[in-house]
């Protein structure tokens, strides 16, 4: 792990020589709520940001936003306020950490429905003034299969369902699959609570299974790590902690890690982009195409 932590240090060392660097966007969602999806979002995005990468995490979990509770801090306004021209996007920010932003959403549909106003403008001139310099954003999208949800899903560069060894849980995270594969070709999973990677990868074979015989097509369906099971998952969430910070060295924590050596990976690959192109600005410049 440290390796890879001084590859992602080196990185993000070579990228700020640069004028600006492309801003990875990863949407996390699952097809039922109650999987640990916020969890999971909101310990990847810390420990991203531990390993020196400038993290944006935005909640975009409409109706039921609770990074708030992650994180342990208190909300007031989100972008909707910005776009209603109450404040500015420097207002709204809470900086979780040096390298972490938390970025309070609202809905997509309610936040586009500015996207023709000068407002709107103003918006996304002050978001890239002040998050153009993001590595990764993390988008943590409501549970389900609604609209607002595949548009962020069809705007992400990576997409990842999470799921835990439920039956109905399974079902669920398939009929996301069926339906984000309409979006597009490559999909991840997370399998959270398993007993460990023998059951995680019997479960994701499983889905995988069914996918390819009624998806089909190009459909690139990959297991990008699991998170066993641990009692102090569920005691960190209960008092608005986070696992991976109060507990640094459990299996759970460990899982988080190896996910985040595959995000690494993947960041290697990005290329530089201009600016505008970059950062929340960046991605509701997409979440517009997809409209």
């Amino acid at each position: 792990m440290k390796n890879q932590a001084a590859k992602l240090e080196e990185l993000v060392a070579n990228n700020t020589k640069k004028r600006s660097k492309k801003t990875r966007f990863i949407a996390v969602t699952s097809g039922k709520g109650g999987v640990g999806k916020s969890t999971i979002s909101s310990n990847v995005a810390y420990v991203l940001s531990q390993h020196g990468l400038k993290v944006g995490i935005f909640d975009a979990d409409i109706g039921l936003a609770n990074l708030d509770v992650m994180f342990n801090v208190k909300i007031k306004k989100n972008i909707l306020h910005v776009l209603q021209g109450e404040c500015s996007v420097a207002d709204i920010l809470i900086q979780i950490n040096p390298n972490l932003v938390l970025i309070p959403g609202e809905s997509g549909e309610e936040i586009l429905k500015y996207s023709e106003s000068d407002l709107f403008e103003r918006f996304m001139q002050g978001s890239s003034e002040v998050l153009d310099n993001l590595d990764v954003m993390i988008i943590d999208t409501g549970a389900g299969i609604g609209e607002h949800i595949q548009m962020f899903l069809a705007a992400a560069d990576d997409v990842i369902v999470v799921t835990v060894p439920d039956p109905a849980a399974i079902t669920d995270a398939y009929a996301t699959i069926k339906i984000t594969a309409n979006l597009r070709d490559d999909i991840n999973v997370i399998m959270n609570q398993v007993k460990n990677e023998r059951e995680a990868r019997a479960v994701f074979d499983k889905i995988k299974k069914v996918a390819m015989a009624n998806i089909g097509g190009n459909l690139k369906l990959d297991l990008m790590g699991k998170i066993d099971s641990d009692t102090k998952v569920s005691m960190s969430v209960k008092q608005r902690n986070l696992f991976t910070k109060e507990f640094p060295s459990s299996p759970a924590t460990r899982d988080v890690e190896n996910i985040v050596k595959a995000i690494g990976k993947k960041l290697e690959r990005h290329v530089l982009v201009e600016s505008h192109n970059s950062g929340l600005s960046g991605l509701f410049k997409r979440l517009i195409t997809h409209f």
